[in-house]
């Protein structure tokens, strides 16, 4: 009884240590991550718009939307614009799950004090909610790169986006998060 007892606590310890390992390499190549660049998929409700995007922290983003309409977003940190050929819409970042997605410093003291949980022993997942904002962070379990994330926008639509092709700590212009103007 006590070696069955044993073996289990064994167990049990090998599987925590092993979890925390993942967790603590996450953290710690987020740790050193000044900016990242990468492709992305996104589906908002069904619809599936692809481009790439450079993120400098804290809070600042530039995608370019593959799309007919020239679209693209923007936050420097402060504000977030979207804009197409016929349309600019200005959001204080504040009201965005960006506003949380993009600061490194939250995403680390958030992981840090939540449990992580492993999908299909290829992806780890952390979750929380936010400020009444539900988010969904996806990690690589071998690279430990943030692969994407699952949000509900200002308008209550399902975010899904996914990110390929992730370079880390490349030398940016820094004039990219300016904000476009309105034409």
């Amino acid at each position: 009884m006590k070696k069955k007892l044993f073996l289990t606590t064994l167990l049990l310890l090998i599987i925590n240590n092993a979890s925390a390992s993942i967790k603590n390499e996450i953290i710690n190549k987020l740790e050193i991550i000044e900016n990242i660049s990468f492709n992305f998929e996104q589906n908002i409700n069904g619809k599936i718009e692809k481009g790439n995007c450079i993120v400098e922290y804290p809070k600042k983003i530039y995608c370019k939307y593959n799309l007919n309409n020239k679209k693209i977003l923007v936050s420097n940190g402060k504000s977030l614009v979207v804009k197409t050929l016929s349309s600019y819409y200005l959001y204080p970042i504040e009201k965005t799950p960006l506003n949380f997605i993009l600061n490194k410093k939250f995403l680390l003291k958030k992981i840090k004090d939540l449990n992580e949980r492993n999908i299909d022993d290829n992806f780890v997942n952390f979750n929380f909610t936010e400020n009444d904002i539900e988010i969904n962070l996806f990690f690589d379990r071998k690279t430990f790169n943030l692969i994407g994330w699952q949000t509900t926008d200002i308008f209550q639509n399902i975010n899904i986006t996914y990110l390929s092709s992730i370079k880390r700590n490349q030398k940016i212009d820094k004039k990219l998060f300016l904000l476009p103007k309105n034409n």
